[in-house]
């Protein structure tokens, strides 16, 4: 299916791949029966679900205006209230909901700031991830830009946490400087210990930073679900109560997507740079490679931020013989055993 960037206008006609779901006539769609919750792509798979972020993560959504982005908020709240202007095509529709999938949190439906966001990643990645890359030899640059990158994921990891459980200030400035003092540890650390080693591996030094980083950055961040426990829901997205368990395997599944998101880029890339930089042509052109290794990992976050964040479905599914004993006994007094399974949203 194509979706036509920017609101189309009325008389624009819908692809006809669109008519299994909906009855057009001539001049406009029949909206009725239309859910525009309803994922567009199968969630339970990870082609989906890869389908899903790629549409939603799309760094163009970023330069969207203010006013579209409010506009789109009231046409998916019309939606759901089943009172759309007339002539609404379908079109209009699934681009709305595109913009606030991206730019309005999914537990608040409140607007997130911009580089908090998944569309974000792609430019704040890529600068990022290419001057850490870049700027690895030097222990002011090294600390420098660790600084810069944990900033960024504290940025992003408060952003989309699950917004059912209030974080404090005390608490995200303990997880930032936490999270800052270990990335930057592991950076001056293993540059230190790989100074005799070949030259690749001190290039690797920037990911195994960011790696451990985010094995404390995003646990920290969303350290009230793990004392107070996640929300959980029934299939009918009533709330039943809240659950730790849940939450360390939500935050678990967040961290592994983020390690994903940025390895490939920052193993793969240092590789290729090696070689590159040996060549004639290469070595006489010095001050193009950092803005060379910014486009490549932007090439390469491309595709890996869909990715990543496909890997676990966004909406989890948890046994409720998973849960702790207290949950578990009230689930099964107001459910008996025709509840087999709860569900969370895990964040991002």
């Amino acid at each position: 299916m194509t979706i036509h960037w920017g609101p189309p206008k009325p008389s624009q006609m819908m692809p006809s791949s669109w008519s299994t779901v909906l009855c057009v006539n001539k001049m406009e769609a029949d909206l009725t029966g239309f859910n525009i919750d309803a994922p567009r792509w199968d969630q339970r798979t990870f082609l989906g679900r890869v389908k899903h972020f790629l549409n939603i993560t799309d760094p163009r959504t970023v330069f969207v205006s203010e006013q579209e982005l409010d506009w789109a908020k009231v046409m998916v709240e019309k939606s759901r209230m089943g009172v759309v202007p007339p002539g609404t095509q379908v079109e209009q529709l699934l681009y709305a909901k595109k913009l606030y999938d991206s730019a309005f949190h999914p537990d608040t439906g409140e607007k997130m700031n911009v580089i908090g966001r998944m569309s974000f990643q792609l430019p704040g990645g890529m600068i990022i991830t290419g001057f850490m890359l870049q700027f690895y030899r030097t222990m002011p640059a090294v600390i420098f830009w660790q600084w810069v990158n944990q900033s960024f994921n504290a940025l992003v990891n408060y952003t989309n946490r699950n917004a059912a459980s209030p974080v404090s200030v005390r608490q995200m400035t303990v997880s930032y400087f936490t999270a800052t003092t270990t990335a930057v540890a592991t950076a001056v650390g293993m540059n230190m210990l790989t100074k005799k080693a070949p030259p690749l591996v001190g290039r690797w030094v920037p990911f195994a930073a960011v790696a451990a980083a985010n094995c404390v950055n995003i646990p920290m961040m969303r350290q009230q679900e793990l004392i107070q426990g996640i929300c959980v829901k029934d299939r009918n997205e009533n709330e039943i109560g809240h659950s730790r368990r849940a939450a360390a395997i939500g935050i678990t599944q967040v961290v592994i997507s983020r390690i994903t998101m940025s390895a490939p880029g920052m193993i793969l890339l240092p590789v290729v740079m090696e070689r590159l930089e040996k060549l004639h042509f290469m070595q006489k052109v010095k001050v193009l490679h950092a803005p060379l290794q910014v486009m490549l990992c932007g090439y390469f976050l491309i595709f890996m931020v869909p990715v990543a964040c496909g890997l676990f479905p966004q909406k989890c599914e948890l046994p409720v013989s998973y849960l702790e004993p207290e949950l578990r006994d009230t689930i099964k007094a107001k459910y008996g055993e025709l509840e087999p399974y709860v569900y969370f949203n895990k964040g991002l």
